[in-house]
Formats: C-alpha cells, structure tokens, sequence
C-alpha cells in the first residue's frame, strides 16, 4: 500500500510525497523542471517497485504538483535542498537515484553530498548546468537584459503556458554547475537519452558521461527517443534499468 503524505521543508513549506515500503536498495525518484510524481515515468516505477517489494519514494519540488509555495520562488539549491530533505527523512540505506532531466542534476548533487547513501544513478536525459549551458547560453541580448532588469522572462514551452525564468533561477545555478570539470561519482550510472529530445541535446548527456570519474558508467540513445521517452517502449527500458541497477 502507498503511502502519502508530506513533511515540511527547511522553511517549513509542505513537500507531497507517496512512498512504499520494501527492500534495498531503495528507488527515489527525482522529476523535472515542472514535471511532478504523477508523471508517466514516477507511475512506471511504482507500478514496478510494488511488484517487486522493492522500496520506493516519490515527491514534488516547492511550486510544483501537489507541493506548497510558488514555482517562480525555485532554484537549483532550493529544489536540491528539498530532495535532500526526503532522502534523509523519508528513505532509508542505499537508494538508486532515477533522475529525469533536472532531476539528473539533483540527482549528482545529492550523490556527491551523499555519497555514503546512493548506491547508483539513473539518469533520463540528464540536464546538469542547464540554466547556464541550456538557457542563459542561448537567450538573445535583448531577453538577457529583461532578465537582469525585470528579474523574470517568461518562457514559452511546447509542453503547456510559458513558465518563468527567473533571474535567481540563472545566478543560483551558476553556484552548482557541474560540467565545469570532474564530476567525481564513484557508483555505477546508467544514462538513457533520446537521439530526437529537442530539449536537452544527447551530446550533453555525453558531456555527463565523459566527465563522470566514476569506472562504470553505461549511456543508451534511443534513436526516436524525445526528451520525455515516455512511449511504452521507453518506460520499458526504464523499469529494465533500474532493476538491473537494483540487482534485480
């Protein structure tokens, strides 16, 4: 039976969370920018892990799914700090990280704090340093300067209304960017990316790959695959990942 319920953050704004009880190594799950744990990949896995027995926990960022406070109020740190918060407080020994875009840059984060806890990684087109590498990078002078004047632009997205990218959004991610030099992860990591994800370019999931110190570190492209891969297939290769990660 599913759990739900949620705990508070550091400034006691209310994290949703849905978990099972089960074996180790347990599976958190780490959604995307906007994305929240009802998705198709978070309802995947559970399906999977209550088959299996195998412990599982789910949640949303502040400003996003069933989570209190605003979306605009985020940050790389602020988010980080929230799954720190459910990894410490609501899992329990050795966890694989499924992280999903954004969720693999938290998903790094939480391993090099943590190292001691995750037991691998399971990165789906893994988007570390995005708002430097896969924003700020490409916005034009005239969109930067609205930024820094105005402290907001809203972006229009293929997947729903133009959401905020805020000027703290850009400055505290400058603070965690990763891909500046050796990612230094010891565990195993399995990186799935699609060849067709207009969003986070593979090659930037290889930039991952090449900077991870870690001996053992497998990528699969999906040659249709889109920056969701949320098609039967996709989710299918998913739960096959994690429970290989898993050890079954």
């Amino acid at each position: 039976m599913e759990e739900t319920g949620s705990i508070p953050a550091r400034d006691g704004t209310p994290l949703a969370y849905r978990r099972l009880s089960g074996r180790r190594p347990g599976v958190l799950f780490l959604g995307g920018l906007r994305s929240d744990m009802t998705g198709a990949k978070a309802t995947a896995l559970a399906g999977w892990a209550a088959e299996a027995g195998r412990a599982f926990c789910r949640f949303d960022y502040t400003g996003h799914g069933a989570s209190g406070g605003a979306f605009e109020a985020g940050t790389i740190g602020r988010w980080a700090e929230d799954a720190e918060e459910v990894l410490t407080r609501l899992t329990e020994g050795p966890q694989l990280l499924v992280g999903s875009s954004m969720g693999g840059w938290i998903a790094c984060l939480l391993a090099l704090r943590h190292p001691a806890r995750v037991a691998a990684l399971l990165l789906i087109a893994p988007a570390p340093d995005f708002t430097e590498d896969l924003i700020w990078a490409q916005l034009p002078p005239e969109v930067k300067t609205t930024i820094a004047r105005e402290g907001v632009w809203f972006r229009p997205s293929a997947y729903g209304d133009p959401y905020p990218i805020t000027r703290a959004l850009i400055e505290d991610g400058r603070r965690h960017l990763l891909l500046r030099g050796p990612v230094r992860i010891g565990c195993p990591v399995s990186i799935l990316h699609g060849l067709a994800d207009p969003d986070v370019p593979w090659r930037h999931g290889l930039r991952l790959m090449e900077a991870l110190t870690s001996p053992e570190v497998r990528m699969t492209l999906i040659k249709e695959g889109d920056h969701r891969l949320s098609r039967p297939q996709d989710l299918a290769l998913l739960v096959q990942e994690a429970a290989r990660l898993c050890g079954g």
